[in-house]
């Protein structure tokens, strides 16, 4: 097999010099005379000894799916009607009720729309007047409201004056920061004029990742000042910038930190957001839909994500990855990590294959000797796991969409993407390809003795990730070297900069703040958690003999008061100082051992913002209390172990 590969691999190097491509299947084609490829079009340069790692996997899989006599099933990508593209993308945005039978009734979509920021205006507005036009082509009856007037439905009911040509403001200084009520509010900005001047004097470097700011307002301003010249990312690609994240005394808010009330709202927000940023960068974005084909209801390889997780959860409540995707890694690393080739080198083609086989029969059973699993074999089953699934890792909807980050300008903008698509993928996805990621980062990481550098390990496992049955051509078009340096490159990011993916953007929490506390039907939601705190706090008082429930009179000005439910000091008022940070009270309350309450680890029990203008929000120790106390006085705070 080695010996076959490297033959072919010997091959593509002079096919390539000589303008020609072919491979060894029914489906080879033959490039056309003349072609050129230049690899700067895929921003960072890859030499061609890199590139035979991509093919030499490529031809991996072909070999196994060769191999696998059973039917399979390919996925077909539906081709949308005229407008319902753009209707499914309202939808998805929460935002169906600006069309049909109930446009323009819900408060809460006027509070949604007042949010958003000029790119992010204008892409909706961009979605609603297609969809608009085509229902008057189909001669709906129902109400249709003009693109124009969108906007102008919310601010009347606001009382407030904006365009959707401008972007909405929320003004920060003393007399104009007020609610929907009149009262005084917390500070708070999103992407507005006065951030565009905000952009333009903060310090900060090309690596800096600007957080505060909509993504696609950044752009928008870097288009305008640079009179429509964009800089092309390009260059080495031996290092890719140390990109990092300024510190925010507010906290980083981490995918897992939100309530699932407020995870909804950052969704709708990130795909608008993403497609106010693809639009200002000329990039089209389009969901793709999967027509629903009969998959397996049982097993291990080629079985959805979500069924299998339900499966996998009888076995170990909770679970929140797959277990054979777990036991396979573990399995990898049980070895060592150093071994020369890991996931480069295939395992035997046929022993794959039986070992497949028989763990769909016993892996459940407990009865599978994982000692007959060679490393190599391993490696290579965790990599069918992934091809094997019948919707893509990344989804059928955002596939291309990833595939498409290679296509913008700047890395920087690549990553925003990036940042955004993750946001955007279902949990099980994310969580799933948080532990790959993970995983290979780990095997970077002794790439001195396994010779798997970042390039290598990106181009083996950017074909797993990116080709997928039912999408694409199978003949070997000049595209398709753009795709696969282009896709190589998207790998390389995602394990590069996996710790930034998975923050949520300041400027999106600021957005969700600003509905929550516009919202009329919070404050009954705040009464309840604040009534169910004080419970739980004066049981466990009454229990412990404590003189008396605290309740808001007790605290002073400058004071906050912490609830510990869990821990044996259950309540303390705390004082707030311009150093006081999240992790210094979870440590104070952590030092007062008393009574039979269970015993907690620090890295077990976070620091909670809970109501006001947040739904709920595990803090980060690195949070200044202060800070965050100006940004949201209405908030409860509460000690508690994370809930996996």
């Amino acid at each position: 097999m080695v010996t076959v590969v490297t033959k072919l691999v010997h091959y593509l190097h002079l096919s390539r010099r000589s303008g020609q491509y072919t491979m060894n299947h029914d489906h080879s084609k033959k490039i056309p005379d003349g072609a050129s490829f230049d690899r700067s079009g895929s921003q960072d340069s890859l030499d061609e000894l890199s590139m035979d790692d991509y093919w030499k996997e490529l031809e991996n899989i072909q070999e196994t799916r060769g191999n696998n006599h059973e039917e399979r099933v390919a996925l077909v990508v539906k081709e949308p009607d005229e407008g319902e593209l753009e209707e499914e993308w309202l939808k998805e945005a929460g935002l169906s009720n600006l069309f049909g039978e109930s446009s323009g009734d819900s408060l809460e979509s006027m509070v949604f729309l007042s949010t958003l920021t000029r790119t992010q205006k204008a892409a909706v507005e961009k979605r609603v007047e297609t969809v608009t036009q085509t229902m008057r082509k189909r001669n709906k009856q129902h109400q249709i409201p003009d693109v124009r007037d969108i906007f102008r439905l919310q601010n009347d009911a606001k009382g407030k004056v904006c365009d959707g040509s401008e972007p909405s403001t929320v003004r920060t200084s003393e007399n104009k920061n007020e609610t929907h009520d009149g009262t005084k509010g917390p500070k708070f900005s999103l992407g507005t004029d006065e951030q565009k001047s905000l952009l333009e004097d903060m310090p900060s470097s090309d690596t800096d990742i600007n957080l505060e700011i909509s993504f696609s307002e950044q752009a928008a301003n870097l288009k305008e000042s640079s009179a429509g010249k964009i800089y092309i990312a390009g260059g080495g690609d031996t290092l890719l910038p140390n990109f990092r994240l300024p510190k925010d005394k507010t906290g980083t808010t981490k995918i897992g930190d939100l309530a699932p009330q407020d995870m909804k709202k950052v969704y709708s927000l990130a795909l608008i957001e993403l497609t106010a940023l693809y639009d200002i960068l000329g990039t089209e974005f389009k969901q793709q839909k999967a027509v629903k084909i009969k998959t397996k209801d049982s097993g291990l390889f080629g079985v959805p994500l979500s069924l299998l997780l339900e499966q996998d959860q009888k076995k170990v409540p909770g679970t929140k990855i797959p277990l054979i995707f777990q036991k396979l890694i573990a399995q990898i690393e049980e070895t060592t990590l150093e071994t020369e080739g890991l996931l480069r080198i295939p395992g035997v083609a046929t022993r794959v294959k039986g070992l497949c086989q028989e763990l769909e029969a016993k892996f459940y059973e407990g009865t599978f000797n994982w000692e007959n699993v060679k490393q190599h074999d391993a490696a290579s089953l965790l990599k069918l796991f992934i091809r094997e699934l019948p919707q893509p890792l990344l989804t059928v909807e955002y596939l291309k969409a990833f595939q498409d980050v290679q296509n913008l300008p700047t890395r920087k903008q690549q990553l925003q993407a990036l940042n955004l698509l993750v946001i955007l993928l279902p949990e099980a996805n994310r969580d799933t390809l948080k532990v790959l990621l993970e995983f290979l980062q780990r095997v970077i990481d002794h790439r001195d003795k396994n010779k798997m550098t970042l390039k290598n390990v990106a181009m083996v496992m950017a074909p797993n990730l990116f080709t997928f049955h039912g999408f694409g051509s199978k003949t070997i078009e000049q595209s398709e070297f753009v795709m696969a340096a282009g896709t190589a490159n998207v790998m390389r990011f995602m394990i590069q900069y996996q710790k930034l993916l998975w923050t949520i953007p300041k400027f999106i929490v600021n957005q969700v703040r600003k509905q929550n506390a516009e919202n009329p039907k919070k404050e009954k939601k705040d009464k309840a958690m604040k009534k169910l705190l004080k419970k739980m706090a004066y049981d466990r008082e009454k229990h412990e003999k404590q003189e008396k429930t605290p309740n808001d009179t007790d605290v002073p000005q400058g004071v906050i008061r912490v609830q510990a439910p869990h821990l044996s000091k259950v309540s303390m008022a705390i004082q707030l100082t311009e150093e006081l940070k999240a992790g210094d009270i979870v440590a104070r309350f952590l030092s007062q051992k008393s009574g039979n309450v269970q015993t907690l680890k620090k890295e077990e029990v976070f620091l909670y913002e809970i109501g006001g203008n947040i739904g709920e929000r595990c803090l980060d120790d690195d949070t200044y209390m202060k800070d965050l106390y100006q940004l949201n006085p209405n908030a409860e705070w509460v000690i508690k172990p994370k809930q996996s």
